[in-house]
């Protein structure tokens, strides 16, 4: 299964969604545009949005405005890139400099800020109840998210159930609010919309579990972005939580004041413990844990393409490489 393979259901209605991308960047300011469209045009595989329409379409939804939801998912998920990359202080993303490293922490803020505000106004044009409440409160919960991950840099006594809590909302809460608001938007049944939301909820989880394996097991050419960035960054992710958990003494320390250090100093030694650990076959154990669950929840749908390409997401959580 090629990446491309998961768009052949939907590939009208996508080709529909980065129109209206365009459409909706417009701005009076240049720079708005400027450092939009080259955040939305960086490689992304907009997986969010694809989550948006299929999800619509295997609950029978016929009519347009999932494009228009499609693209406000995909501009509140670069905003919250923009912001992710300032505080981090990321200067790569998808192989390319950040927008923060282009054109300086003050404008990529500015423009996320203006890129949540222009996905509401266009959220507010569906004029859906329920759609709205979901969004806004995914929303809620991602800042919230990013805040708690912010209280954890750089401290090595996070426990796996905290590093749980933040990917959730950081990470898993959007992708849950695109399949569950593609659901109710068209409509669908109590115990369809309530799957399509777990469905996106484990799914989401997954993606994040292999993006932070990736973080010591992949290379800068391949992910698009710096080995060892978490670590630099005092990030206490699960293959360094489970590594300190079964670690010798000397170096769980060695971990620990890496950590605290947000140092990528001893990155080769580190890798080494963790392969030693089994810790980055444990987090891959977990992820796959995760998919699995992500498609019993499918059992709930009609058979149909759309199913097949959301249980085909499953596949590539676990297979990317970027």
């Amino acid at each position: 299964m090629q990446a491309t393979d998961l768009y052949s259901s939907v590939r009208d209605d996508f080709t529909a969604v980065d129109a209206a991308i365009i459409e909706h960047l417009s701005s009076q300011v240049p720079l708005v545009e400027k450092i939009g469209q080259y955040i939305i045009e960086s490689g992304g595989k907009r997986l969010r949005p694809l989550l948006v329409l299929l999800a619509a379409r295997a609950c029978g939804y016929q009519q347009d405005q999932h494009i228009t939801l499609a693209a406000v998912v995909e501009f509140i998920h670069t905003a919250t890139l923009l912001h992710d990359d300032v505080v981090d202080t990321s200067d790569l993303r998808r192989g390319k400099p950040t927008a923060n490293n282009k054109w300086g922490n003050s404008s990529s803020v500015l423009v996320g800020d203006f890129l949540y505000s222009r996905a509401f106004q266009m959220l507010v044009s569906i004029g859906q109840v329920d759609v709205m409440d979901t969004l806004s409160n995914a929303t809620n919960v991602i800042a919230e998210g990013e805040v708690l991950q912010l209280l954890n840099a750089k401290n090595p006594d996070v426990s796996e159930a905290d590093y749980l809590h933040v990917i959730l909302g950081k990470t898993a809460m959007l992708f849950e609010a695109a399949s569950h608001t593609g659901a109710q938007l068209a409509k669908a049944n109590t115990e369809q919309a309530d799957a399509l939301r777990r469905f996106g909820r484990h799914l989401g989880i997954a993606f994040q579990l292999i993006d932070d394996l990736m973080d010591y097991a992949g290379d800068q050419a391949t992910m698009g972005k710096n080995v060892g960035d978490d670590l630099a960054e005092g990030k206490p992710t699960l293959p360094l939580i489970h590594a300190m958990a079964h670690a010798t003494d000397d170096e769980r320390k060695l971990i620990r004041k890496a950590i605290r250090q947000g140092s990528c100093e001893h990155i080769s030694e580190i890798q080494s413990i963790l392969s030693r650990c089994g810790s980055l076959n444990y987090t891959h154990a977990r992820a796959c844990q995760e998919t699995q669950d992500a498609l019993t929840c499918l059992e709930s749908l009609n058979d149909s393409p759309y199913k097949t390409s959301l249980a085909d997401l499953c596949t590539l959580a676990l297979t990317r490489q970027n």
